[in-house]
């Protein structure tokens, strides 16, 4: 068993002002997983960059609410929604609520920079 705690977990900011906390990846994991989780935080009007991903990808709502745009659809999301991106799907998360949006982002094969492709 492994266990990650929030407290000691170092914060990074995205290149979209999030803020990311890299919970478990094949790199930081004992037992040699394929997937990634992270905690991210957006804050109110934020968005992240337009991009897409070699790897796919389940976003769980943890608190706020927001719109996540997966190729031309639009998909408003709140807390405890979670929702499926295929790979190589063109994706953005906004924050449209008052409060920061904190979702939690699963990818398999594990998220890599070389496998995340920006769009704009």
């Amino acid at each position: 068993m492994e266990i990650k705690r929030n407290s000691e977990i170092r914060e990074i900011k995205g290149f979209e002002g999030s803020k990311i906390k890299k919970y478990f990846y094949p790199e930081n994991t004992k037992n040699g997983i394929r997937f990634s989780i992270a905690y991210f935080t957006l804050e109110p009007g934020k968005r992240t960059l337009l991009h897409k991903l070699e790897s796919s990808e389940v976003y769980f709502i943890l608190e706020g609410i927001g719109i996540l745009k997966i190729n031309e659809e639009l998909c408003k999301v709140q807390k405890d929604d979670c929702v499926y991106v295929q790979s190589m799907e063109e994706q953005l998360i906004e924050n449209t609520g008052e409060i920061d949006l904190k979702f939690l982002c699963i990818v398999d094969p594990a998220w890599k920079e070389e496998n995340d492709i920006i769009l704009e």
